[in-house]
């Protein structure tokens, strides 16, 4: 699976995925801050990548409807500090392993909702 870190996350989970052997890039190590979201779409679209984010509108199925995406996962967190975005994300790597393919996650502290 390869995936993008999306600008609003810390790099470090990029660096997370990496060690668990995945293929990451980060918004950032590809000049693509400040980017619109559509744009960010697309280019996880070409490169066969889902995206991993804090930003809440990639949860919109019919602006970005899963089928369409190699994988969404869109993180709902009280808060978003780096130390507990980190920690949530470790939770995530456990679950890698089910189907992301056209599939949207939306993950929370006790809950990860499943959408196709």
């Amino acid at each position: 699976m390869k995936f993008k870190i999306d600008e609003n996350l810390p790099v470090e989970a990029a660096e997370l995925l990496r060690q668990a052997g995945y293929d990451a890039t980060t918004v950032h190590e590809e000049d693509l801050v400040g980017k619109p979201d559509a744009d960010i779409a697309a280019v996880c679209q070409t490169e066969k990548r889902a995206i991993i984010t804090l930003d809440t509108d990639f949860a919109d199925i019919r602006t970005y409807p899963p089928d369409q995406f190699s994988g969404l996962i869109v993180l709902r967190l009280k808060q978003q500090d780096k130390f507990y975005v980190l920690k949530i994300f470790e939770r995530i790597l456990k679950l890698l392993s089910d189907e992301l393919e056209g599939r949207l996650w939306i993950v929370d502290e006790k809950h990860v909702r499943v959408k196709s």
